[in-house]
């Protein structure tokens, strides 16, 4: 049987990655390659549903806590009910934010403690971690001002400028923690930034 592999793409808001994401499955698909898209919060019913509770604006009460443990709860169904089987079946499966993510939004975003956001998602994911994570880099002030005309802001979009700016701090200790991860200048335009990641999964998946 052929291989499979999970793939990430993180980053800020702002940074691309639904439309890089978007453009990557489909070259890879149009080449013959066995593709799941998927995302976090979400990917599957249950998920799908903690991501509405999650990012629903009208869920000012949300204790931080609470929070960071539907995050996780909703990535454990997640892997085990969708990603875990997909890889074993020889899939190559490309999700949007992961562990990353939850490193910066609740460990720094909100203050809970790198650390303690990382034994929760430990706990939560086993050893179930990416083959590979791609993050996207933008500048703080670029990424809020894309995403600024957004019709739709959901609950984390619509935290203050103080919050946003702790995630892209909680996200430079991601980076400087964990060196293996591949880091592509979101700033550049869509299309070079769609080649990059795709040569970092060819390397991956030919290697």
């Amino acid at each position: 049987m052929k291989k499979g592999y999970f793939i990430v793409l993180e980053g800020p808001d702002g940074s691309g990655k639904t439309t890089v994401t978007n453009i990557i499955c489909d070259r890879l698909m149009t080449e013959g390659f066995e593709i799941v898209h998927t995302r976090e919060p979400g990917g599957i019913g249950i998920a799908e549903e903690i991501r509405n509770i999650i990012l629903d604006p009208k869920n000012t009460t949300m204790d931080p806590r609470t929070e960071a443990l539907l995050y996780a709860a909703s990535r454990r169904q997640h892997l085990v009910e969708k990603v875990i089987p997909a890889k074993e079946a020889g899939r190559i499966v490309i999700c949007e934010r992961f562990v990353y993510s939850s490193l910066a939004y609740q460990g720094y975003g909100r203050g809970l403690g790198f650390d303690d956001i990382l034994k929760i998602n430990d706990f939560a994911i086993g050893d179930a971690y990416p083959d590979m994570t791609i993050y996207l880099d933008i500048d703080e002030e670029e990424g809020l001002k894309r995403i600024a005309d957004r019709s739709f802001k959901d609950r984390l979009d619509s935290e203050s400028l103080g919050f946003h700016h702790l995630v892209n701090e909680g996200y430079r200790e991601v980076l400087r923690r964990f060196k293996d991860t591949k880091v592509i200048d979101a700033s550049k335009s869509v299309d070079e930034v769609v080649e990059e990641a795709l040569k970092l999964i060819k390397d991956l998946i030919n290697d």
